[in-house]
């Protein structure tokens, strides 16, 4: 089963390697990993989706609370959360199919964001399933590259307590 992990790491050197580090060191898999600065200095937030059973999930989760930069862990997998990814999909492009490609683009609420005689590039958010509607849509066309950005999410409602620096 998939699992959405938030972790709250120092925003250092070395953080992400050493993450990345007990995932494969570990033999655990990564699917999308993005992360970003939160609204705390110094902190940032990293999303990642893996895969495994409830003792797999259990393992990743201690392995990740022991880590030196870790603050804070949490499987947002059965809360009510929020997810995104950001995906440009580059597309053959013949004359006569490009009125196909806006309709097909705004039913995904996408945008298009290059176009030349060759290609149209387009530019789609949203949560994860979503992703995978489009590309199987939009393979008729003949997909050129795909790029996605992998999943963020946050928790909805509470939010997840981040410990407040002292500011000097």
């Amino acid at each position: 089963m998939k699992h959405t992990i938030s972790i709250i790491v120092e925003n250092r050197f070395g953080a992400f390697d050493r993450i990345a580090t007990m995932f494969s060191g570990k033999g655990f898999n990564i699917q999308s990993i993005s992360i970003g600065e939160t609204e705390v200095k110094d902190l940032s937030r990293m999303t990642i989706v893996t895969s495994g059973d409830e003792v797999i999930i259990q393992q990743i989760i201690k392995q990740l609370n022991r880590l030196i930069d870790t603050i804070k862990v949490v499987d947002l997998t059965e809360s009510d959360r929020t997810e995104r990814e950001l995906m440009l999909i580059s597309l053959n492009y013949q004359k006569g199919s490009l009125e196909e490609i806006k309709n097909i683009c705004d039913i995904f609420r996408g945008n298009i964001v290059d176009i030349n005689n060759r290609s149209v590039m387009i530019e789609i958010t949203g949560p994860p399933a979503k992703m995978d509607a489009a590309v199987n849509v939009f393979a008729q066309y003949g997909i050129k590259e795909v790029a996605r950005s992998g999943t963020v999410a946050l928790k909805r409602g509470e939010q997840i307590k981040l410990p407040v620096k002292n500011q000097v």
